[in-house]
């Protein structure tokens, strides 16, 4: 009896990595038509939060009936001196290749590795890939324009002198952006962090090894980057792997029940249609004490109704953000001043059940991708805050090159600060009906929501996107992709 083919998937036990990969797998494993199963190969996550956070998603899905197996790969020491998460990951990574040869080893007589797809930290097992001779793919969950960026770092590693982006002149080209000002260079590339840039690098040029690179976007939002990166303008005079634009991918939880319903859309149906402003800084963003004077300042005196999902500042030794004592960081008087058009929410909220709200009118976001995806999934415009990693590159992108935020100018020279005045403004342009730029994103918005929908349906790009994939890891003639 012939092996039965399955796609392996390795993922990152990230935040917005794990699911955000699961969920593009279970996306190939329903256009296939069963013609291949999916195996997750889980590493052990390096904390305790996100090891129990990485269990819990394994334990849904392993009860979902779809055609999935887990197998819990052995653990590993963690590497030390790490300068930053990437290193860590990588390094941690690599430690695991003589575990992930074995577990792919181990599937057969019954199955038989048809592919082998790896988060885009995690390039180090295209070795165990290429020596059991399996094609290897990136699910790389970022936009495109980083995936240029990342493409691009060995050429722009010699245009750097002095100490990095921060003080170079004129502006840094990414394939199919506008130039794009130094500034909004992620922070973990500037050459004070050659480590890390060293890192970035690496992945970079493993990209290349791949069979396929599939990312998390759609044609329409990013066509020019997408275009850049196909036409070899990233990576000139060698070929690239095929590109999959498979996105928005988005998870959506199951829905409570109106017993169980959280106090923040309750909240929120008694507030007017698209009259509400949330301001959410993801699983790893806090404000320091001073940042928050300023954005409540902001608020209060934007005049526009607002909820504030407002986390305290994380545990020494750790990255993730606390509840928040709001008598503490909050100035006197702010709740009274703002309260029935305002809602301060102290600590972890629903995200992406809060935007689908009708009452949402605009999003404060960190940036993150899989966030931005999900306001856009609903037709939130956005007033981009990057606090880390890709975001400030994903900032500009959302301004320049899509059109679907209001800029936020920060002091960059001080931690990316706002002030008051700044955050007020921004508000208003995004929310005031008599704003130009806001009516701007406003639409662009909306006409993004649409097309997002019509990617994912039937003879949709992204879903012409994933029978092309499907087709290319079951090696079917090009005619019956």
């Amino acid at each position: 009896m012939a092996s039965r083919p399955t796609v392996v998937l390795i993922p990152s036990w990230g935040s917005g990595h794990f699911m955000s990969a699961l969920e593009a797998g279970k996306r190939l494993l329903a256009t296939s038509g069963g013609a291949f199963s999916l195996t997750v190969l889980v590493m052990h996550a390096p904390t305790q939060a996100k090891a129990s956070e990485v269990e819990g998603h394994v334990r849904r899905e392993a009860a979902s009936g779809l055609d999935i197996r887990f197998l819990q790969l052995p653990a590993v020491d963690h590497p030390t001196d790490c300068v930053d998460p990437v290193e860590f990951a990588s390094r941690y990574t690599q430690l695991h290749g003589p575990h992930v040869k074995a577990a792919i080893a181990s599937l057969a007589p019954s199955f038989r590795a048809a592919a082998v797809v790896v988060d885009l930290f995690l390039t180090a097992l295209f070795d165990v890939a290429h020596e059991l001779a399996v094609p290897a793919y990136v699910y790389f969950a970022s936009p495109a324009a980083f995936l240029a960026l990342m493409l691009r770092l060995p050429a722009l590693r010699e245009d750097l002198t002095g100490p990095g982006f921060e003080e170079m002149e004129g502006t840094v080209d990414v394939p199919g952006l506008p130039p794009v000002p130094p500034s909004y260079m992620p922070d973990c590339l500037v050459r004070r962090k050659i480590q890390s840039y060293d890192w970035f690098e690496y992945h970079g040029r493993r990209f290349m090894e791949a069979r396929g690179l599939i990312v998390n976007t759609t044609v329409e939002l990013e066509a020019s980057v997408l275009a850049a990166i196909a036409d070899g303008r990233c990576v000139p005079g060698c070929p690239v792997p095929a590109l999959h634009a498979i996105g928005p991918v988005i998870w959506f939880d199951p829905k409570d029940d109106d017993q169980r319903r959280h106090e923040c859309m309750r909240w929120l149906d008694d507030q007017p249609p698209a009259s509400v402003v949330f301001l959410c800084f993801g699983s790893m963003g806090s404000l320091d004490a001073a940042q928050v004077r300023e954005v409540a300042a902001g608020l209060e005196r934007s005049g526009h109704r607002f909820l504030w999902v407002l986390r305290g500042p994380p545990v020494a030794g750790t990255r993730f953000p606390t509840d928040a004592n709001l008598d503490e960081l909050l100035p006197e008087g702010f709740l009274e001043a703002t309260a029935g058009r305002g809602l301060v929410w102290p600590a972890w909220a629903p995200q992406r059940e809060i935007l689908s709200h009708a009452a949402v009118g605009g999003f404060v976001t960190h940036c993150g991708w899989n966030s931005v995806l999900e306001s856009l999934w609903f037709g939130v415009p956005l007033v981009p805050w990057p606090l880390y990693g890709e975001q400030h590159l994903n900032a500009f992108e959302l301004v320049a090159g899509v059109g679907v935020a209001v800029a936020l100018e920060m002091d960059r020279k001080k931690g990316f600060f706002v002030e008051a005045a700044e955050l007020e403004r921004a508000v208003r342009s995004l929310m005031d009906g008599g704003s130009e730029e806001g009516r701007k994103a406003r639409t662009k918005a909306s006409e993004t929501s649409a097309e997002f929908r019509r990617a994912v349906g039937e003879g949709g790009s992204s879903c012409a996107a994933l029978q092309r994939l499907v087709g290319e890891i079951l090696d079917l003639p090009v005619g019956r992709r």
